[in-house]
């Protein structure tokens, strides 16, 4: 399997959770040793990236230490026992600060973790550090928090998109093998697309978001970031709690790809790599539908408000309080978010629960629907225009434009690596049926390998 690279890289670029996993368990590598690899990389490569905001050496080589004595002591807690992991700086943690990537939480540290997290621990999981947010992941950039910006490993003047910004950077350039992200609109997926990722969302409500910096509560949803999809699918099982169900009675797939320009303009040589890549992947299996085309703008507007109604209500007090404590641009979007009106929510619900039986009704015909995840490649870093053929769009628009359906739905949706355009990584978007989280894991693992 051979990779193109970023440069520099770190010592877990492109390698399985599950290789490393063996070598704990036959000697041949301690906890220790691998969580050192972890913070030397991040030293070397993060003054370039800045993918982690909170790293703690001690911390992390403890939690190590305590994962090689259980080996020694004949206990193995699973598949992720002594494995280095990073955590997006909304997700909370006793033992680091958590800063949510914005100044009014500047030095603050948790009580307790997030249920995620601590369902990560209790698999001998080793937390090594933060991973920069988007503030309080309202933005799809990854380029404005209280940290600064993110930098793609692939070109440093490019944004890695967000809002689950460093987690991606630090699983792509090798700092990490594995990162816990979150994802309202897209933001797991759009910046494992543009840093070359693997990055799943689940089913909503199939990882517990208790403990998790809330944005929009009936659209977040808590994932990894991986290289690899049956790493991915490890990292899943602990976080949901149990483990994927085997695939039964396999049939014949059926695939629908998403109709170029369904959901907004795509650039064209993306669009033929990602096509020919499902093209790959999906064989005889897949096929063209334009069946999402009349329902993409509703989708659109439908989340907008949903996301910015319940956004304004997490931040109320703080827009009243000290709004001067803001990014400027996450201001200005809570601004906006205080003018939808209690009519418009409560008819944005109905319309979500219609979508989501629509979506319902649709999954009867296919098993999986692909599309490209972005319809770019990253872009410079504060750009907020981008040019797609023809037209001049904006950039936050565009990342999201072919995700956030997803997250209104409540689908699981995973986003592979297919390669590079101009030097800059493409993403492959599947979506499944809902509560389908196993099969698409599963399937994708089979199938899926990169190139």
């Amino acid at each position: 399997m051979s990779f193109a690279k970023p440069t520099p890289v770190g010592y877990f670029f492109g390698q399985s959770v599950i290789a490393l996993a063996e070598r704990l368990r036959t000697g041949s590598l301690t906890s220790v040793e691998l969580t050192q690899k972890a913070l030397d990389s991040i030293e070397s490569l993060n003054p370039i990236l800045n993918a982690f905001v909170h790293v703690d050496a001690p911390v992390a080589l403890a939690q190590a230490r305590k994962a090689d004595e259980l080996f020694v002591q004949g206990q193995d807690l699973g598949p992720l026992h002594g494995i280095p992991v990073a955590i997006k700086d909304n997700i909370d943690t006793f033992d680091y600060v958590t800063t949510y990537g914005s100044e009014h939480f500047a030095g603050f540290k948790p009580s307790r973790d997030a249920l995620c997290v601590q369902r990560l621990r209790e698999a001998g999981a080793v937390i090594v550090g933060k991973t920069l947010t988007h503030e309080f992941a309202y933005g799809p950039t990854g380029d404005r928090s209280l940290q600064g910006a993110a930098r793609n490993p692939w070109d440093t003047s490019n944004i890695t998109g967000g809002s689950s910004a460093g987690s991606a950077a630090a699983v792509a350039s090798g700092m990490v093998p594995l990162a816990l992200g979150t994802d309202t609109g897209g933001s797991i997926r759009i910046p494992a697309a543009l840093c070359g990722t693997v990055g799943f969302k689940p089913s909503f409500a199939s990882v517990p978001v208790e403990g998790v910096f809330p944005l929009s509560a009936s659209l977040d949803h808590v994932g990894p970031i991986a290289n690899h999809v049956e790493d991915a699918r490890l990292l899943f099982e602990v976080v949901a709690g149990r483990a994927c169900a085997p695939v039964a009675n396999p049939r014949p797939l059926r695939v629908g790809w998403i109709s170029t320009g369904s959901f907004g303009p795509v650039d064209a040589d993306l669009d033929r790599q990602v096509h020919q890549a499902a093209q790959r992947l999906f064989g005889e299996s897949l096929q063209e539908t334009a069946e999402l085309e009349p329902l993409a703008a509703e989708m659109k507007d439908t989340l907008l408000v949903l996301q910015r109604a319940e956004a304004y209500d997490v931040h109320a007090e703080r827009m009243q309080e000290a709004p001067h404590k803001f990014e400027q641009e996450v201001r200005e979007r809570l601004e906006l978010s205080r003018e939808v009106r209690g009519w418009q929510y409560i008819r944005a619900q109905a319309r979500q629960a219609r979508l989501k039986a629509v979506m319902a009704s649709l999954f009867e015909r296919y098993d999986f629907l692909v599309s490209p995840s972005v319809p770019i490649t990253a872009t410079p870093v504060d750009a907020r225009e981008v040019r797609v053929g023809e037209q001049d769009i904006d950039v936050r628009a565009a990342v999201l434009s072919y995700t956030s359906a997803w997250n209104l739905t409540g689908l699981p949706a995973i986003s592979l690596p297919v390669g590079q355009v101009r030097g800059m990584p493409v993403g492959l978007q599947v979506i499944g049926a809902a509560g389908e989280d196993d099969r698409l894991l599963l399937v994708m693992a089979q199938r899926f390998v990169r190139a």
